[in-house]
């Protein structure tokens, strides 16, 4: 073999092994960086306050675990949600909601629908298939099919689909805290990619959560984060519709003023804004009015509260996140205010979804009833899946 053969083949093989070592390193890398939980002592729990989280129904409407390239059957060294976590936490329902579509530049003010894309780049390093590459709508289907197949290997998550299904995973959840009830959701409803018929696809993948926007305006819509301040189109207007018909819960997170209000004037079903803030205990964009988000819970839906610093002013300690629920309770009624912790979604937080009986711990420290901890903590967000999932 000549020498410049030699150097050749050297020089592929570094080739390949640094792009071996990228693929197989660099999304982990990503992930620490972007789903960090900041360092802290052990929050102190109660007896008291873990005996009643024991005994509650737990569940978040918003975790974007399934954009990561990690293996939810394990306890993760990165990120903040996965299935033993969950189970540490005393977690019941977890709704995991696909991503698809990031603009690069993100921020809570404005962003360009046709800005370079986040996704299609992480999707290439994570090694999801080609497919997922251009299509907005089959990295949805891959998130989907990701979960199914974990929750086979597991063995003792269920994916819900119906009313029934939910009923039965929480009797099981009664006599095996290991038993966990997932449901899948889409953070905004560009997957549809402009076709109904897409809907009729990720509804048989279990989808069930439609979000209508994400940090871009789209086919639907107006982004809270958009340039148009929009509201729904004709196509949006027909999503609206179909996903009221098809007993699919309506996700207004994200979406524009106008956008919730003529979602408000066409429907009387309950919505939700599944991970916000109160805007009158944090004064940031990403807060819509509390007046549009009383309107929203008089609809008989709820608002999930988040974990992170731009929604909590900064405290995403336990006793943070729990002095803003008990605000909102103030401001939209216990039976309006859930948990929607935004857990891997590119946020930084004070505590994963291990330690959730610290959150218990701290809305007792707060002054909150037991009855009302019962709502906040997953009472509400049963009952808003109850009125919605099909039978």
């Amino acid at each position: 073999m000549g020498l410049v053969r030699k150097a050749v083949i050297g020089v592929g093989l570094a080739t390949v092994i640094g792009a071996v070592g990228v693929f197989a390193v660099a999304p982990g890398m990503v992930e620490a960086d972007m789903n960090p939980v900041e360092p802290h002592t052990p929050y102190a729990v109660s007896a008291e306050a873990q005996a009643l989280h024991d005994g509650l129904i737990v569940g978040d409407w918003h975790a974007d675990s399934l954009l990561w390239k990690r293996d939810l059957t394990e306890r993760g060294d990165r990120g903040q949600v996965d299935f033993p976590r969950l189970r540490e936490g005393g977690a019941a329902v977890q709704v995991f909601t696909a991503v698809t579509k990031s603009p690069a530049g993100q921020n809570y003010e404005e962003n360009a629908t046709d800005a370079a894309d986040n996704i299609t780049l992480l999707a290439a390093i994570s090694l999801w298939p080609p497919r997922t590459w251009t299509s907005l709508t089959e990295r949805a289907l891959y998130q989907a099919e990701k979960l199914h197949r974990f929750a086979e290997e597991d063995g003792k998550v269920r994916l819900v689909t119906t009313r029934a299904e939910l009923d039965a995973a929480l009797t099981e959840h009664e006599t095996d805290p290991d038993v966990l009830a997932a449901v899948l959701g889409i953070e905004g409803s560009h997957p549809l990619e402009g076709d109904l018929a897409n809907l009729d696809r990720l509804e048989a993948a279990g989808y069930r959560l439609v979000g209508l926007q994400h940090f871009f305006d789209n086919a639907l819509g107006g982004s809270l984060h958009g340039v148009s301040n929009a509201g729904l189109t004709d196509f949006g207007r027909q999503v609206v519709t179909e996903v009221e018909q098809r007993g699919m819960v309506l996700d207004l997170a994200h979406s524009a003023p106008q956008v919730v209000e003529d979602v408000l004037a066409m429907t009387d079903m309950p919505v939700i804004v599944s991970h916000t803030g109160l805007h009158s205990h944090c004064e940031v964009t990403r807060n819509i009015p509390d007046d549009l988000l009383k309107r929203v819970v008089d609809s008989g839906g709820v608002a999930g509260m988040g974990y992170w610093g731009d929604v909590t002013c900064g405290d995403v300690t336990p006793s943070g996140v729990a002095q803003m629920i008990v605000a909102a309770v103030e401001v939209l009624g216990e039976d309006h205010v859930s948990l929607g912790s935004d857990y891997d979604g590119s946020v930084a937080v004070g505590f994963d979804t291990s330690e959730l009986p610290a959150l218990t711990q701290a809305l007792m420290d707060e002054g909150l009833s037991e009855d009302q901890i019962a709502k906040v903590m997953g009472g509400n967000l049963v009952r808003v899946l109850r009125a919605r999932l099909p039978e």
